[in-house]
């Protein structure tokens, strides 16, 4: 879990300083200071975005390796934008990091992430009782005010609040952020049962200043973009298998003659399979069986099975549908 030690690292020294000063969120008030909990490609994403755009961040993993990842990331991911923005000024460039890491604190304690925070972003593995545990934690620690917010593009937001209280379930949304974070332009804030329309708004402005386009959604299978998007993509399979088409002729068509820019096993390769897959097996045993899917729509591909146990995982791996 991501419940660490206590050790404390600043991205300068007078931004955890800021933070320890500040005092409890008004109920309503702006969010301007987020933690992220999670310092891999999503979480870290989430993190330079914040950042760049003026709010202070707190990115909080199990270890300082994991940490160093996460800079490593929104380093190498900076280096890129301030390039672009300044391709003949080594000092410009080196300002755009400077000017970013100043908002970012790093630290193992969870305690000493969620004290004084407004936000809370949960971006970690893809489990149900992993993000359940973490939040019944949080909820324990962060004070009353704090909005909870998780970055899952699957599961439900409703089961992911439930170890939390009830008070702390009206501050509990998704913020469901695509990769990669800096380029994509979408954030799915999705609003479950219980969240009152003053945490979704909060999230929506907070999109706003991260300069992101937001939509807001029920917390339904895949909220909108996969609930779209998987079952298309798992068709397409299904059509290779039944040899319909091939995968190659299959994203021609769709490109060409839908006008998308990546065709659906290409969008598969890029998911990953293996992460396709498990969404499906999830839908499969959570959401059928309450009638909010369809069971076909969702139902075991073995073509897609077949080249997981070979391996085959998509771009990650060097090959899925294609090689890489």
């Amino acid at each position: 879990m991501l419940l660490a030690r206590t050790a404390v690292r600043s991205l300068p020294a007078r931004t955890f300083a800021l933070r320890a000063m500040s005092t409890s969120r008004p109920l309503g008030a702006a969010i301007n200071t987020v933690t992220v909990f999670g310092a891999g490609l999503m979480g870290a994403g989430i993190v330079q975005v914040a950042a760049q755009n003026g709010l202070k961040v707190i990115m909080t993993d199990v270890s300082d390796a994991a940490l160093d990842n996460g800079r490593n990331i929104i380093t190498k991911s900076l280096t890129r934008i301030a390039r672009k923005l300044h391709p003949e000024s080594e000092s410009s460039q080196q300002e755009v990091l400077r000017s970013t890491f100043a908002n970012i604190t790093t630290t193992t304690s969870a305690a000493s992430a969620v004290e004084n925070t407004d936000l809370v972003i949960e971006a970690i593995v893809e489990n149900l009782e992993t993000k359940q545990e973490l939040f019944r934690r949080l909820d324990e620690l962060a004070p009353k005010e704090t909005i909870f917010a998780s970055n899952t593009s699957s599961l439900s937001i409703k089961r992911i609040a439930e170890t939390c209280s009830e008070e702390r379930q009206t501050r509990f949304a998704g913020f469901h952020a695509f990769n990669p974070v800096p380029q994509m332009k979408l954030v799915e804030v999705v609003q479950a049962d219980k969240t009152t329309d003053a945490t979704r708004d909060a999230l929506l402005e907070l999109c706003k200043t991260m300069k992101k386009t937001p939509v807001n959604c029920k917390d339904t299978p895949g909220f909108i973009v996969n609930r779209l998007l998987v079952p298309y993509m798992l068709e397409a399979i299904r059509m290779v298998e039944r040899g319909d088409a091939s995968a190659e002729d299959i994203d021609t068509a769709m490109k060409l003659g839908a006008g998308l820019p990546m065709g659906p096993l290409e969008l598969s390769d890029f998911v990953g399979l293996d992460t396709l897959s498990a969404i499906a097996r999830g839908w499969r045993e959570e959401r059928v069986s309450t009638g909010e899917l369809e069971a076909k729509s969702v139902e075991e591909v073995q073509i897609l099975e077949k080249l997981l146990q070979e391996g085959k995982k998509g771009r990650k791996s060097g090959e899925g549908f294609f090689k890489y």
